[in-house]
């Protein structure tokens, strides 16, 4: 190959790879909410059953990791149309995958109290 052809997996390639991870995790999160969300007009009371186990702290932390995902997608994919479209956004993709995180992690930061909030509060009262 000739030099400078072959791609090391810097930034880029791990944006690269978060995206497709997080994507497939929102599909699979769709995936299994419209079948909970079928499963009221095959029967309610089952329908009720599994709505219950979803109050659990455990379920609290996998809602964090889907807000975490989708936030990721989304700051993500705002970067990739601006790579994509912008004339300087590959010059720029280093420095906006950087300010992606940097929202990202405040966004997360700022989700804490709205959805591990009353994990917290069923764990360690009040």
């Amino acid at each position: 190959m000739p030099a400078g052809t072959l791609y090391r997996g810097r930034e880029g390639m791990w944006s690269w790879v978060a995206h497709r991870v997080t994507g497939v995790l929102i599909f699979f999160f769709l995936f299994v909410h419209v079948l909970d969300t079928a499963l009221v007009r095959v029967s309610p009371e089952a329908y009720d059953d599994v709505v219950a186990t979803y109050k659990t702290p455990i379920v609290a932390l996998l809602e964090y990791g889907l807000v975490a995902a989708i936030l990721f997608h989304a700051l993500n994919g705002l970067r990739v149309i601006a790579v994509d479209f912008w004339s300087k956004g590959p010059r720029y993709q280093k420095q906006m995958l950087w300010s992606v995180m940097v929202i990202w992690v405040a966004l997360m930061i700022g989700a804490l109290i709205p959805v591990l909030g009353h994990a917290y509060l069923e764990l360690f009262g009040k």
